[in-house]
């Protein structure tokens, strides 16, 4: 049985459970346009979005943020199938390593300091940044090898535990690894990265689930919401110079990161100050 304390909206009057779904509602509209327009994970944008907009508990957002993703993943796969932009062989070795590495993730998650997922968010939000600011080049495609196999599994357990501990898709990891190890193209690497997350986020809402890091019916009404906005915000960005809309959202990843650093320092601080006299 699920504590009450842990429902969202429980005891709570209706008109506070009617804000707090509109806060909830209003996260996912903006990250499935932002998603859209730049390109990039939903979950990046999620978590802070929990946290800051609907006062969400950290692990609850974390864990509620990677079952948002799943909706919004099924929604843009499917275009990239109809459209055959989908590295099978990719795809099936990228999911053997995440789904191992989701297990872990969702282990950590249940465990880990809020500090610390303050300050890994962090780093996420700038390396998501800095990914915005560089193009890779793949001028040629490679086959699948052994090797190559053996490389997207590595990578697709560490895009599982980020996956499982901070409640993103695992995308910031997948795609560039993939451009760089099988030369795909950016469309090709995005579509198998959503394959790819797609049983990422049920196995790891199903694990946050059992350990109550997940809030169900915020989850759907993010990803819900968030995957019809994305195909506005795609539409948008057809509409932005790529240079300049990249620049902008890095600012803005940057900026959340830094209020997720000084976050992350007041939490330390806190403890200590409890401890002096009054």
């Amino acid at each position: 049985m699920v504590p009450t304390s842990d429902v969202p909206g429980a005891g709570s009057s209706p008109s506070s459970d009617t804000l707090f779904v509109g806060r909830v509602i209003a996260v996912g509209i903006a990250a499935g346009l932002l998603s859209g327009m730049f390109g990039v994970g939903g979950g990046i944008l999620i978590v802070p979005g929990l946290m800051w907009v609907a006062s969400m508990e950290q692990r609850r957002a974390h864990g509620t943020s990677l079952a948002a993703v799943l909706p919004i993943a099924v929604f843009g796969v499917v275009t990239y199938i109809a459209n055959d932009h989908v590295n099978v062989g990719a795809a099936i070795a990228l999911t053997v390593g995440s789904l191992a590495g989701t297990l872990i993730g969702t282990a950590w998650l249940a465990r880990a300091p809020k500090r610390l997922l303050s300050l890994s968010f962090a780093v996420l939000l700038v390396v998501s940044a800095a990914r915005l600011l560089f193009e890779l080049d793949t001028s040629r495609e490679h086959a699948l090898t052994v090797g190559s196999a053996a490389a997207l599994v590595a990578t697709g357990i560490v895009a599982g535990v980020l996956a499982g501990l901070l409640g993103i898709g695992g995308g910031v990891v997948m795609v560039p690894a993939m451009m760089l190890v099988l030369g795909l193209s950016p469309v090709v690497a995005k579509g198998t990265s959503l394959a790819v997350i797609v049983p990422t986020a049920i196995i790891g809402t199903w694990r946050n689930r059992r350990n109550l890091n997940v809030d169900l019916r915020a989850a759907t009404l993010v990803g819900l919401g968030g995957a019809g906005c994305a195909v506005v915000g795609a539409i948008v960005a057809d509409r932005l110079p790529d240079r300049a809309s990249n620049l902008l959202f890095a600012g803005l990843l940057v900026f959340m990161a830094l209020r997720l650093a000084r976050q992350a320092g007041l939490a330390r601080r806190q403890p200590t100050s409890r401890r002096l006299p009054q």
